[in-house]
């Protein structure tokens, strides 16, 4: 363990008492749901500190000759997917990368923005592996495990030297050691940044990688072609099925092990900040084989994404976090104010993070940062056009630090929202609002990030481990980049080593026409109806529901509403959605409405989840459980991982009958933070 690891004395001794107790999950009383078991999430005994590393070295080993005998299928080619990809690849194994986009630099990653954090600790500012860990935890309300934290903070320091290696052209102080500076949830500087370009660069140095396997002969890329199923054997995960977005060809790609790095689900609430292609069609499919969904209620709102001017605008856009560190975020105190920002005096501006939260101000955490601004929305304060939005403004420190310097810092985000709203943040506040943005659900997955298909690995934002209930900034850039460069590429030849010799299931086995004949029957099922709705009028219409009910705020009487809604727009959509056209050439309209499909059983489980879970925690915020306008955890009951199954009756119709969801439950437990209430004041 690196010796910038510095443990809390306090911490030191395990909360003896809570082990005492037999873990009892609460009955579960959302109609429609049942409890289910108590997983065992593979976490090694004893320190979380050096669980990784006890892990790591027991895991099996393949020899080298035996690698390429063993093929692997990889979903994604975001920072997860093309870093496990390029790594697999690397040593040896036959990869297939599979990508929906035309080119793997395309992938989402690349939109990130703020930065990327590293518990490296070379400012004196009295960071360490430990406070890292601290503020991780504490950060997703103590709702993920401990020992990922630290697996998480150790491989950190190794994310950034490896990336700065493969090109990642990071920024520098005058001599020549790698900048940092300060995000959400922290109050030292840990944050190493690529101006405000830091996924942009950290992408392309991934996607670089990825392509030298390609020109080598280990990965075969399959571009513009999206996963439709999974390929199931006895039980275990044996390939995919994929669909070719140009010719419209469906084909099996067996393999030994799939890993699953296909990004977050945030776009279900169809205005976020994600890209418009951005689903959760391949761990929706995944899902309904048996792969758990984990904390899928817990939902990021990103406090500084651009606010929705036109019932008719397609997304959101992101602004970066790292603007919260020199701009300052603030509404009128008059209910109503229309004057221009520059007219209202500083006495009749309310700057309310720095007045409620004054030990963090504007950078307290996402989910508190985004309750904040939609207090004050409701409460009649909003700016702009339409009444919701907050002032972002960065007059204090360009008087304070020059303009040059601001321009330096943050230069192509000033640029970018001056393209998008015709404004200049440099003479005006920008004006912001919260987005859907990360999504801290998703596959439940053990230590070793397989999930509960054998064979069936999961990477990125796909997965659930690290975050718990809100995700610090900078914190999902290194979370997919441990996945892909420093975990997976251990955790799956683990997994592989006792399957050598095994052959890959043959084209014409029942297992792949079974997974081939599905596909092939929901295709037909959407073709088939032949209704006069479009597959993008029911997204809008899904997202305006999830944002009412199942959004920043949720109550009981909200949610029972939502997802009586959600089931109602399913039924509707499986009788009236319009896919004009065939599957068996370009169709853009069957790929949105395949994945609108998904979407719809995924939001009815958010709301399930939401529901179920009675208490506040980080970003899921129930209003009957508050403690003065902050989250109320309930920790006696609700200190566990809702592991959810969702089923519907054997040989039932597409879509049309009634889901039923089951909870299973992996118990959390805390002993190098002790649990908090979370305190940003």
């Amino acid at each position: 363990m690196s010796n910038i690891f510095r443990k809390n004395p306090a911490a030191a001794a395990p909360a003896a008492e809570a082990d005492k107790k037999p873990f009892v999950a609460p009955r579960v009383t959302v109609a429609g749901a049942s409890n289910g078991t108590v997983l065992d999430g593979k976490v090694p005994d004893g320190d979380p500190v050096t669980a990784w590393n006890r892990r790591r070295d027991a895991y099996k080993l393949v020899g080298a000759l035996n690698k390429r005998k063993f093929t692997v299928v990889v979903i994604g080619t975001g920072l997860a997917g093309s870093g496990v990809a390029a790594a697999l690849g690397e040593q040896g194994y036959n990869v297939h990368s599979v990508t929906f986009h035309d080119a793997p630099r395309r992938a989402h990653s690349i939109a990130a923005q703020g930065g990327i954090n590293a518990s490296r600790a070379r400012k004196v500012d009295g960071d360490s592996i430990y406070r890292f860990v601290k503020d991780t935890v504490k950060g997703g309300d103590f709702r993920a495990r401990e020992a990922e934290a630290f697996r998480l903070a150790e491989e950190s320091v190794r994310v950034i030297d490896h990336m700065n290696a493969i090109g990642a052209p990071f920024a520098r102080e005058y001599g020549g050691t790698l900048a940092t500076r300060s995000f959400g949830g922290v109050q030292v500087s840990r944050t190493y940044y690529t101006r405000g370009q830091t996924g942009q660069q950290l992408q392309l140095a991934g996607a670089q990688a990825l392509l030298r396997q390609v020109n080598r002969g280990t990965i075969t890329l399959h571009t513009r072609s999206e996963m439709l199923d999974l390929i199931m054997e006895d039980g275990r995960a044996r390939g995919v099925v994929i669909r070719d977005l140009v010719t419209g060809e469906v084909k099996a790609i067996p393999a030994h092990a799939v890993v699953l790095a296909s990004g977050g689900y945030g776009s279900v609430f169809f205005h976020s900040t994600l890209a418009l292609n951005s689903n959760a069609s391949a761990a929706w499919r995944a899902h309904r084989h048996g792969a758990y969904m984990a904390h899928t209620s817990m939902i990021q709102f990103h406090p500084t994404a651009l606010p929705v001017n036109s019932k008719w605008q397609s997304k959101t856009i992101l602004m970066s976090e790292s603007l919260r560190n020199d701009g300052r975020i603030w509404v009128p105190k008059k209910k109503g104010d229309d004057r221009d920002p520059a007219a209202i005096p500083e006495n009749e501006r309310d700057y309310y993070l720095e007045r409620k939260y004054p030990a963090f101000g504007n950078l307290c955490p996402r989910d508190i940062a985004s309750r904040a601004a939609t207090e004050q929305l409701e409460a009649g304060h909003g700016v702009g056009p339409l009444k919701n939005s907050v002032y972002l403004d960065f007059k204090d420190a360009i008087n304070r630090l020059g303009k040059d310097t601001i321009k330096e810092r943050y230069g192509n985000l000033f640029t970018m929202y001056e393209h998008a709203t015709g404004e200049d943040p440099y003479e005006a506040p920008m004006r912001i609002a919260p987005g859907a943005h990360f999504t801290m659900g998703g596959l439940w997955t053990d230590f070793d990030q397989m999930s509960s298909i054998p064979g069936l690995f999961v990477g990125g934002e796909a997965g659930w481990a690290y975050h718990g209930a809100n995700r610090l900034g900078a914190n999902s850039l290194l979370s997919a980049c441990v996945d892909g460069w420093f975990t997976l590429p251990f955790s799956v030849p683990n997994y592989l080593a006792d399957h050598l010799n095994e052959a890959l299931p043959a084209d014409d086995s029942p297992s792949v026409q079974e997974a081939l004949g599905r596909v092939n029957a929901r295709t037909q099922a959407l073709l088939d109806v032949k209704g006069t709705k479009g597959p993008t009028q029911f997204h809008r219409e899904l997202g305006e529901i999830l944002y009412r009910g199942c959004g920043v705020g949720r109550s009981k009487a909200g949610l029972i509403k939502a997802r009586e809604e959600v089931r109602a727009l399913r039924d509707e959509f499986w009788k009236n959605v319009s896919v004009p056209g065939v599957g068996s050439q370009v169709n853009q309209t069957l790929e949105k409405a395949g994945r609108v499909a998904d979407f719809l059983e995924l939001a009815e489980l958010m709301c399930v989840d939401a529901l179920d879970r009675e208490e506040s925690a980080g970003a899921h915020f129930r209003v009957e459980h508050q403690d003065e306008g902050e989250a109320k955890r309930d920790d006696e009951h609700w200190t566990f991982v809702s592991a959810w199954q969702t089923e519907s009756p054997a040989g039932s119709a597409q879509g049309i009958a009634p889901l039923t969801f089951t909870r299973h439950v992996e118990p959390l437990t805390f002993s190098a933070v002790p649990m908090a209430t979370r305190s940003y004041k």
